[in-house]
């Protein structure tokens, strides 16, 4: 099994940062893509960022592109989410996870328990 921890998030003014870090415990393996996710009430969750294994590609959903960047530290089994120019939209619960490298939640086999981000106007 695999544990994910998600920690970073909070309540931000349009405009700011915030950076999202993601633990990894348990049977990890630095052999597993990984990515973070995001979720709204009332809506699905829908993909934020994707990185490779070894953290030499990522892609990135549209609407993060060129504010958002996703990266890994293998040695210290760490996930991170660096946020920048938030907007309101953004507010979210953004989730981690492990699995493997693609873009829809069925792709992933482990998930954090989620971290709120808040990005008011």
């Amino acid at each position: 099994q695999v544990q994910l921890v998600e920690s970073g998030g909070g309540l931000v003014q349009a405009g700011g940062s915030l950076r999202l870090s993601c633990a990894a415990s348990g049977r990890t393996s630095s052999s597993s893509a990984m990515g973070w996710f995001r979720q709204v009430p009332g809506k699905e969750r829908e993909f934020v960022a994707g990185i490779t294994e070894s953290g030499g590609v990522a892609r990135y959903a549209d609407f993060v592109r060129g504010r958002f960047t996703i990266s890994r530290d293998n040695a210290k089994s760490t996930l991170y989410l660096q946020m920048n120019r938030l907007k309101p939209e953004d507010t979210a619960v953004y989730y981690c996870a492990q699995g493997h490298w693609g873009m829809k939640e069925r792709e992933y086999d482990y998930w954090g328990q989620g971290t709120q981000v808040t990005v008011s106007s």
